[in-house]
């Protein structure tokens, strides 16, 4: 019988190993390996979810009006662009958007088959071209971080079903002007769509959306995982188009696909609060600051990041990123995400994410001073 697909090892299933040896050498395991947040949620999620534990009825898969609302108002005081009803809905979280998508685009425009992704990124670029029978294809980066579409032969193009494209950057914190993908996207007629999962957590300049450049054929996508603190919520929306929203809405809810209630309700209170986001945004700058310390003082190459909450650091001479995880749990206790988990072109790369207390990484800096 003719083999299918079979699915690759879950990355972070990978780091089995490296998690002993902080334990072996007498440290407490610090595991910065995943962008989990670990910051409590603001006091008054925990007044209103006493109240919703009773919650009945199908929700609905676009978000209820006052949660699709409050997605309207932040995109407009946050980001400046102002939408209507129509040209935004609700997702469950943005890994299961992310995977999805080209499989749904694809069913809409069969006869373009590649999904376009930034060379290191967020491995779900590629596996959702996968899952969705595409062809994935990975764009060079240029030295600022910027996509190389240049590099892209024009009949790659032509078979272009929809470009990724992520600001700020995961795993390398870059914040692009996203112009020329957006025009490229528009000249060759595939849909580009932006994660801008990390948009709160700008540090280089106010925050951005690729749809400062209009709407057509153009999606954004926001998550409330990073923002409030709320990744058990799988709370998201997409944004934009309004013909593609309109679209991916009716495939979706034929796919059952919906945020549950009482969690759609918590979101909406989330939304009308900015206190608590500048709050963690705070916290997240001041853990950079320490990691970038920590990180030096065992003699590896670093930048604070133009946003999120990532520090992306460099081997020495070809070092690759297991044997950096490794050099940093038998030191430090802490883990991290080897470079190629992102593409193997940064394999000589490791992700540290801000996301122990910072009391924590204040002590282990301590111990290295």
């Amino acid at each position: 019988m003719t083999s299918g697909f079979v699915p690759p090892p879950y990355p972070h299933d990978r780091l089995g190993e490296i998690k002993k040896l902080p334990i072996e050498a007498g440290l407490e395991v610090v595991d910065l390996s995943i962008g989990t947040p670990i910051d409590p949620l603001p006091d008054f999620v925990g007044e209103l979810s006493s109240q919703l534990v009773s919650a009945r009825g199908y929700p609905s898969s676009i978000g209820s009006a006052d949660l699709r609302d409050a997605c309207l108002k932040w995109n407009y005081e946050r980001l400046g662009v102002e939408l209507e009803a129509n040209q935004l809905a609700a997702c469950v979280g943005l890994k299961e958007f992310v995977a999805s998508t080209p499989n749904y685009l694809r069913l809409r425009t069969p006869d373009r088959d590649v999904v376009l992704y930034p060379q290191v990124s967020y491995p779900t670029y590629a596996m959702g071209a996968l899952l969705g029978g595409c062809t994935p294809i990975a764009v060079p980066l240029l030295p600022s971080g910027e996509l190389n579409l240049g590099a892209i032969d024009e009949a790659i193009l032509e078979r272009t079903l929809c470009l990724w494209v992520n600001s700020p950057s995961n795993p390398a914190g870059a914040v692009s002007d996203l112009s020329r993908a957006v025009a490229i996207g528009r000249r060759f007629g595939f849909v580009v769509i932006s994660d801008e999962c990390y948009v709160e957590f700008t540090w280089d300049g106010p925050p951005r959306t690729i749809l400062e450049h209009g709407t057509q054929d153009l999606l954004a996508i926001h998550s409330l995982s990073k923002r409030s603190n709320f990744a058990g919520g799988r709370v998201g929306f997409y944004a934009g188009d309004a013909t593609l929203v309109e679209y991916l809405a009716e495939v979706r809810k034929h796919g059952g696909l919906m945020i549950p209630g009482p969690m759609q309700a918590i979101a909406t209170k989330l939304l009308g609060d900015q206190v608590h986001v500048n709050h963690q945004a705070n916290i997240y700058r001041e853990r950079l600051m320490i990691l970038l310390e920590i990180v030096e003082r065992l003699g590896y190459l670093a930048t604070f990041p133009q946003g999120g909450f990532y520090i992306w650091l460099h081997g020495q001479d070809n070092e690759d990123g297991f044997a950096i995880a490794a050099a940093f749990a038998k030191a430090t206790g802490i883990i991290g995400s080897p470079g190629e988990f992102y593409g193997q072109s940064s394999r000589n790369y490791l992700r540290l994410a801000a996301v122990a207390p910072t009391q924590t990484l204040f002590g282990i800096l301590e111990r290295l001073r």
